[in-house]
């Protein structure tokens, strides 16, 4: 065996372990990765609370406005989906007719196993499904009590970290604070343009969801906002729910249809147009990456993965800017075209 083939056994070995322990990790290496993303989102503002409080009144003053936001957030999504599942469990029958109405289309059709359809796939299956949920939500309040303990920690050490590196870690350490720096800017550009985006986004669902007649246009708005902060699934997830709602009340294809093509087009407008532009080069990122990332860290960590995979990608591809030998993998996942000499 050559020494080429060897040292690339090596390497997808060493991906393996690491990705398995990364996996088994999780409920220690999960809420850290998510007390540093926040950290470097607050920092800003903690730093200029500084120069009129202490170092402990302003960090108190971050964490609990960091609390209060977070609070907002994670009601406004329980409030959502609570919407949705009751609303479902009050018209579970419509949706039972459906499947059973479907099935038999596609059995004279000739798919003769359709009919399985109705077994599988039927209102009970939906209930069950947004109970899980709901459960899951509800579970995450230890994960989110366990990151802000990790935040507030934190945040009293940032200003220690830092003097030490530039103090005793020579160039090295200056080029791991520039970086880190560089990310955390990164960082806010992200969220302010997600944010920015699931705003227009929730507010442009509930205008057409409510337009058409829906019964749950505020529940659809508030699921669309929350949901498009997890790219690619997020919005497929705010485009196929109201679809299905949509079906069940009116019993027409026609207007199920109708709410499908408008929700795609929303998101296309937003995710192809109006998002690239607000985010400009700093985070261009190939669209192949995204979403390996989102799939990744999904299958890691679940759904927090699938919030924190974007984000640890643009960590990661600015510290390789960093580094002489791995600034080409920057270069090749950037999803920016080069300049050809």
């Amino acid at each position: 065996m050559t020494s080429r083939a060897t040292n690339l056994l090596l390497g997808i070995s060493t991906f393996i372990i690491g990705a398995g322990a990364i996996h088994l990790a999780q409920p220690i290496v999960a809420p850290v990765a998510f007390a540093l993303f926040i950290i470097a989102l607050v920092w800003p503002l903690q730093k200029r609370l500084q120069n009129h409080l202490s170092g402990l009144g302003a960090m108190a003053i971050t964490l609990l406005l960091t609390i209060l936001v977070v609070a907002l957030l994670g009601y406004v999504t329980v409030w959502g989906f609570s919407q949705t599942g009751r609303w479902l469990i009050a018209n579970a029958g419509r949706f039972q007719a459906l499947y059973t109405e479907t099935a038999a289309r596609l059995e004279e059709m000739g798919l003769y196993s359709a009919g399985m359809l109705s077994d599988t796939f039927n209102a009970s299956w939906l209930i069950r499904f947004f109970q899980g949920l709901a459960g899951r939500l509800n579970g995450m309040i230890g994960f989110v009590v366990v990151t802000l303990i990790f935040v507030m920690l934190g945040l009293l050490e940032v200003d220690i970290i830092r003097s030490k590196l530039l103090a005793e870690a020579g160039e090295k350490g200056t080029r791991l604070v520039r970086a880190s720096a560089a990310t955390a800017a990164k960082f806010r550009t992200y969220m302010m343009v997600r944010t920015a985006m699931s705003v227009l986004t929730g507010l442009f669902v509930w205008a057409v969801t409510a337009a058409l007649g829906l019964d749950l246009a505020p529940a659809f708005g508030a699921i669309a906002f929350a949901l498009n902060y997890i790219p690619f699934i997020g919005p497929l997830v705010a485009t196929l729910l109201p679809t299905f709602f949509a079906l069940a009340q009116f019993g027409s294809w026609e207007t199920a249809v109708l709410v499908f093509l408008t929700m795609n087009v929303i998101q296309f407008f937003s995710g192809s147009y109006i998002e690239p532009r607000m985010a400009g080069k700093a985070l261009s990122i190939s669209p192949f990456l995204v979403l390996f990332a989102v799939f990744f860290w999904s299958f890691m960590w679940g759904l927090p993965g699938a919030f924190i995979g974007v984000p640890l990608v643009i960590a990661a591809l600015t510290f390789c800017e960093e580094g002489e030998g791995t600034r080409w993998i920057a270069r090749l996942l950037s999803g920016r075209e080069e300049p050809v000499a």
